[in-house]
């Protein structure tokens, strides 16, 4: 064999080894097995990571770490082989859950302030204004030209270094399987976004531009005035599960509807209560409940994500255990049946009502 061939040859063979390891399935091996919870700061982990007051993203408060971030797994529990991104405030009672399913989980600390200084109306003329910042903040790429947040603070980054991080600091809990062979990145293939309201609705972008096992997206995805929920999606759209309260003001003013619909979901099934019908709810990806939030429209927009809004029954409990499983575990390729979009739900409400001329 010539010298140029027989070397590749080589490369190939021990490249193999890391190839079907990454491959395999994941198995815990932790004879102390039980359920870990880790903590650690964004600025420990990795030093190249700044603050940037100007979009509210901030490393100390009060003098207070403001950079924390938090990861589970339970080694008693068989491994899906997934990882969970948590787009929002840290829920126990949502991590918990998430790894009873036989999943990993992980919050990450990243540039969610801006929200409050950009999302206001009226509406800017880009369409696509608020999806840029998302996805910037969530790559730490240059998409916007009104935040510059470098790869250190995207999300993308601080997720693969607390992964990283993980797989030293908690062995047991194999976070390497979520690394790409060579370690320079994460399995994006391996990994779940998820988000409640802001949280999902920078979870769907990201999604829309970077390929990966799943969404769930809880009382979102919201930027009512924008287009880029009807981009083309790198993660095709039976992979995108939602579920939101019909007294939500995502559904009085009509942006849920109008996201699920820009997402294709109605592709897969007709929106569905799930206090009518139980799971697997025809195969879904669009849910609902109408569950007694007392009228509270602030409750019932967090009362889908576990924890102390959601709706618990005459003995005390969660009455959405069902739903979040679903969410979650089911068989993407399960689908629903296609129904027609809704003519009643409004795709275009940044021009919704004005008359000819305005």
């Amino acid at each position: 064999m010539p010298p140029m061939k027989l070397l590749r040859f080589l490369l190939l063979l021990s490249l193999a080894p890391l190839s079907r390891a990454a491959d395999a399935p994941l198995k815990f091996n932790d004879p102390a097995a039980k359920r870990y919870e880790l903590k650690a700061r964004a600025s420990v982990i990795d030093p190249r990571v700044q603050a940037h007051p100007e979009i509210n993203f901030l490393i100390e408060k009060d003098g207070k770490p403001a950079d924390n971030e938090e990861a589970s797994v339970d080694t008693r529990v068989a491994p899906q082989g997934k990882l969970v991104i948590w787009l929002m405030g840290y829920s126990a009672p949502l991590f918990e859950r998430v790894n009873s399913y036989g999943l990993h989980i992980l919050r990450v600390h990243y540039a969610n302030g801006w929200f409050d200084k950009f999302g206001k109306e009226p509406a800017p003329a880009d369409e696509q204004f608020l999806g840029k910042i998302r996805l910037e903040a969530a790559t730490g790429e240059d998409f916007s030209p009104q935040v510059t947040i470098p790869k250190p603070d995207g999300m993308m980054e601080r997720a693969y270094q607390f992964v990283k991080y993980l797989a030293k600091e908690n062995p047991q809990g194999r976070w390497d399987y979520f690394l790409t062979p060579d370690g320079k990145g994460l399995r994006w293939d391996r990994v779940i976004m998820s988000g409640a309201s802001h949280g999902s609705t920078t979870a769907a972008r990201f999604a829309i531009h970077q390929k990966v096992d799943r969404v769930v997206m809880f009382c979102g995805p919201r930027d009512q005035y924008e287009n880029w929920q009807g981009l083309n999606p790198a993660t095709p759209a039976n992979r995108f599960f939602a579920f939101s309260h019909v007294l939500d003001s995502g559904w009085t003013g009509g942006h849920y509807c109008r996201s699920w619909e820009l997402l294709k979901l109605n592709q897969f099934g007709p929106i569905v209560n799930v206090d009518k019908t139980p799971a697997p709810y025809g195969n879904t990806r669009r849910l609902i409940t109408d569950a007694d939030v007392g009228g509270d429209a602030k409750r019932a927009h967090s009362s889908v994500v576990p924890g102390g809004a959601a709706v618990k029954d005459t003995s005390g409990k969660f009455i959405h255990e069902d739903v979040w499983r679903y969410l979650f575990t089911q068989p993407v390729d399960q689908v629903g049946q296609a129904v027609p979009a809704d003519p009643n739900c409004l795709k275009d409400l940044r021009h919704a009502g004005k008359k000819p001329g305005q």
